[in-house]
């Protein structure tokens, strides 16, 4: 009788941490540290974010408080999730055999075969939830609340920070980005960790506009005389980041503070889990089970510190 080897393994708590993490964390948003991660939520959190009004008065010999102190309270709640995937061994089988002999692109090689199927689900976990935390859905199996989501339903969004999208090309896209640098509060502008988050599309029209050529406004020859030969990256826009959220929808955009837009998970809980259960011994088939149990949410902290662009409110 051919030998047969099993490659059921089954990772709990901490140990499914390393796993979970590259299921979450992977995504542009998170990967690129573009929003406050806090990692170890067991159940639910209170996370507050104090400001404060002028400081400064008068001298007197007296102790007089000289401003006022706002706490701002929000509850972050990771909601719980799980993959369930049945996968073929025969279809990733030759992939694996090429990575294991070196002749991949791969520049981490997975210590073995289960982890190599792992990483294949970690990856799709990751762009599904790169979508969750802009516009997911609690409604919705397996997505939550994204930020979107929850902007959109807040009555406390000043209006004047809610600017109308429009259908965003290389021709407009400073316009546009400046409408939403415009409606900036003050009291934001030029903090280090303000960023404006721009869909894919509104990103490659500014990229395009930097290019230049006359017809986009910003000279013959582009910016530093490169023409669309621009480079990706550290972009700035009025003094303001602009960085390129995979998860938003096309022209739409959010500015705030990385401080004020959060992501919840519990990468040490006792209910993560990940396993990958091979049925060949017990239904005499050629598949794998892979199974991932996580936790996820987002939450932000004052209203009034965001502008929107393109995303309607209905509270308002």
């Amino acid at each position: 009788m051919a030998t047969t080897t099993s490659i059921t393994t089954t990772y709990a708590g901490e140990k499914a941490s390393p796993y979970i993490k590259a299921a979450l964390l992977s995504g542009n948003t998170l990967g690129n540290g573009l929003v406050t991660i806090k990692p170890n939520i067991k159940y639910k959190q209170v996370v507050k974010k104090v400001a404060t009004g002028d400081l400064l008065a008068n001298a007197t010999c007296d102790f007089t408080d000289t401003s006022s102190v706002t706490i701002t309270e929000r509850i972050l709640e990771p909601k719980e999730l799980q993959v369930n995937l049945e996968l073929c061994k025969k279809d990733f089988r030759s992939d694996w055999d090429a990575i294991s002999m070196g002749y991949s692109a791969f520049d981490n090689l997975p210590p073995d075969f289960a982890s190599f199927l792992i990483a294949h689900v970690a990856e799709k976990v990751a762009a599904e939830n790169e979508v969750a935390i802009w516009r997911g859905d609690s409604g919705t199996g397996g997505s939550f609340d994204g930020f979107v989501t929850l902007i959109a339903q807040d009555a406390g969004l000043p209006a004047a920070q809610e600017i109308a999208g429009t259908t965003v090309t290389a021709s407009n896209v400073i316009d546009e980005l400046g409408k939403i640098v415009d409606a900036i509060p003050a009291t934001l502008y030029g903090k280090d960790d303000l960023h404006i988050y721009v869909s894919q599309n509104i990103y490659r029209a500014y990229v395009r506009a930097l290019g230049g050529f006359g017809a986009n406004g910003v000279g013959a020859n582009g910016v530093n005389g490169q023409g669309n030969n621009q480079m990706l990256g550290d972009l700035m826009f009025d003094g303001v980041k602009i960085v390129v959220a995979n998860g938003l929808a096309s022209d739409t955009a959010v500015a705030a503070e990385k401080s004020n837009l959060w992501f919840g998970t519990g990468l040490f809980n006792d209910s993560n889990e990940v396993k990958v259960v091979d049925t060949s011994e017990t239904l005499g088939d050629q598949n794998v089970r892979v199974v991932l149990r996580m936790t996820a949410g987002i939450q932000y902290g004052n209203i009034s510190e965001i502008v929107t662009y393109g995303i309607v409110n209905s509270a308002n």
